[in-house]
């Protein structure tokens, strides 16, 4: 059973009688779900994931007026709730799992996830918190939330980055896939430094992925679960399958051998496949832009939209 389904059966079997018979008086500031670190919070646990971290569990997080009085005594009434549940083991925690879940103060969570309990006003504030952070901050789910200050802020940030912010990363994801795959890759393979190559690679890699999110308007989360996150994604999804195409080419070294530096600065080493793979995501990537407005320009090379893309700074 996948790790929201199991909290939500658990919190509906054990934990809405726990805080409605013991907590009543502040019952309606509580908000419950499952929301924060862990496979299981993204929809992606399995198997493997069950190893750590996973069992009937969900979260309450308290404003932190009410958690100062209430937060010790509700933690001691949901350690008393059964540890086994539907033939699940309680959870067993790592170290650096601990604090996950149980009772959380609203406050204290947000600070944690974003570095403040409130919403970010400047795209300065916005541009400080780690991506990852914003994607881990708006995943799980929120089982229900009467007094709604927790969902207001999840809302705030579920609304996505403001314009000027989505423009200013896009064409930071932008500079860095080009120079990554479309330029540095080429050099690297031709001097033979295969380690600066196969680095250069995977910021391609990372920074495709990254603008494939960036394109769909969806934070991406932790770099792990990125390319599984893509399936989810409705523009350009098909990149994901592309780039796994790159570690399955058997090595590329002899395509570089007697390559001059005009052919492959100027032209594209086509013996490499690669390249055309890397030209081939890059080629969906442009479309994109034309298509959400980004750019209007036809050039493969990524940098080259760049000024375009920041042109968009003012508008829309």
């Amino acid at each position: 059973m996948k790790g929201l389904e199991l909290a939500e059966k658990y919190y509906e079997t054990y934990g809405r009688q726990m805080l409605d018979q013991q907590f009543a008086q502040i019952r309606n500031q509580a908000a419950v779900g499952l929301v924060g670190y862990g496979s299981e919070c993204l929809g992606f646990d399995d198997d493997i994931s069950k190893d750590h971290d996973y069992g009937p569990s969900f979260c309450i997080w308290l404003p932190a007026e009410i958690f100062k009085e209430y937060g010790a005594r509700m933690q001691a009434a949901y350690d008393a709730l059964p540890k086994e549940f539907m033939g699940i083991a309680g959870r067993v925690e790592e170290e650096q799992g601990k604090g996950r879940v149980g009772v959380l103060c609203l406050e204290a969570f947000y600070e944690e996830m974003i570095g403040r309990y409130t919403l970010p006003q400047s795209d300065a504030e916005w541009l400080a918190i780690p991506e990852e952070m914003l994607a881990t901050a708006v995943n799980g789910r929120v089982f229900e939330d009467p007094f709604l200050q927790f969902t207001h802020i999840r809302e705030g940030l579920r609304q996505y980055y403001p314009h000027g912010v989505w423009i200013r990363k896009i064409a930071d994801s932008m500079a860095k896939a080009a120079q990554a795959g479309q330029y540095n890759y080429a050099r690297a393979m031709k001097r033979g430094e295969r380690i600066a190559a196969e680095l250069a690679l995977t910021e391609f890699v990372k920074e495709s992925m990254h603008l494939v999110y960036l394109l769909n308007r969806t934070y991406a989360p932790f770099y792990k679960w990125m390319h599984r996150g893509m399936q989810n994604l409705a523009v350009c999804s098909e990149i994901g399958d592309m780039l796994g195409l790159l570690y399955q080419i058997p090595d590329p070294a002899a395509a570089w051998e007697g390559v001059s530096p005009a052919e492959y600065v100027y032209n594209l080493n086509t013996n490499d496949g690669r390249v055309l793979i890397i030209e081939a995501v890059c080629n969906i990537l442009v479309q994109a832009l034309n298509e959400q407005g980004l750019s209007d320009l036809q050039d493969n090379f990524l940098q080259n939209h760049i000024q375009a893309v920041l042109s968009k700074l003012g508008k829309f």
